[in-house]
């Protein structure tokens, strides 16, 4: 606690600058408490008692990004379940998808790739897995990658697991849950032909050399991770996110969030009362 009491608002300022500058996540403050905490846990695993000394490190003496990343895991918030914003997946299932699929077997493509950025634990890469595998069961036989990329480490090795609490799956359809999940215990595995599905990789929205790697998916989801940048980073990260999509690709974001106040390149699409973005 006397840490935490240490910590000078000038001190956060300056803690939050680096925060910006190397993660482009950006904290007001209402969020000092939050950080403060948060930095004390990291001062304590470093047995540091200097705030200033904590800054120094991780603004000059952090060349690898190690601590950096170790603060990271602990500031970012990881609150999902699969199904979440059902009327959001009913859009995808019942409309977007179809639309994809039946565009590239006109063409003669079999590939399908979808990004879920910022996945936390990994719920809706999984939940995005069954939708597709029910919408086109012939999926198997094609190239399908469903990418689950967060900054979080922690989060990353919960997907790798792909096992899941109650709480994660309460909102799964009963055929949905005995088809695609193994109860464990008190928990849920994601069967293997699913789980087989979802990629996970490392990523920092805000790393652009990084970023550039995430090219030709047909669907973005990026939900409720924007409100967590300013509006500097959040159109940085969503110019990226225009590049990474194949045209004719879809993005979905939160209810909360909106790309047309960020940017005028996607196109606003409605199907009966969903409205979704669309790259031409």
């Amino acid at each position: 606690m006397a840490i935490m009491a240490n910590l000078s608002f000038d001190q956060f300022q300056k803690l939050n600058q680096q925060i910006y500058q190397k993660l482009g996540l950006h904290f007001d403050e209402k969020k000092l408490y939050f950080v403060k905490s948060r930095v004390a846990k990291r001062m304590a695993a470093l047995c540091m008692d200097d705030p200033q000394d904590y800054i120094f490190m991780i603004s000059y003496a952090d060349p690898d990004g190690v601590e950096m990343q170790a603060l990271a895991n602990l500031i970012t918030t990881n609150e999902t379940y699969m199904f979440r914003e059902y009327d959001q997946l009913q859009a995808f299932a019942n409309y977007c998808l179809p639309e994809i699929l039946s565009a590239k077997q006109a063409k003669g493509e079999r590939t399908l790739r979808i990004w879920s950025a910022g996945c936390s634990s990994g719920e809706e890469a999984y939940t995005l897995a069954m939708i597709v595998q029910e919408v086109f069961p012939q999926v198997q036989t094609w190239d399908c990658e469903i990418w689950a990329t967060d900054i979080d480490e922690n989060m990353l090795r919960k997907v790798a697991a792909a096992r899941y609490g109650a709480r994660s799956v309460h909102d799964v359809p009963e055929e949905f849950r005995a088809k695609y999940l193994v109860p464990s215990g008190e928990d849920w595995v994601v069967r293997q032909r699913t789980a087989a599905m979802v990629h996970v990789r490392h990523l920092n929205l805000s790393d652009r050399i990084a970023m550039r790697t995430m090219r030709d998916f047909d669907f973005i989801f990026c939900r409720n991770v924007l409100i967590y940048f300013d509006d500097t980073s959040r159109k940085a990260v969503v110019d990226h996110f225009y590049n990474s999509l194949a045209r004719g690709g879809y993005i979905f974001l939160g209810h909360s969030e909106s790309i047309g106040r960020v940017t005028p390149a996607f196109r606003l699409k409605r199907f009966d009362n969903h409205l979704v973005y669309v790259k031409d």
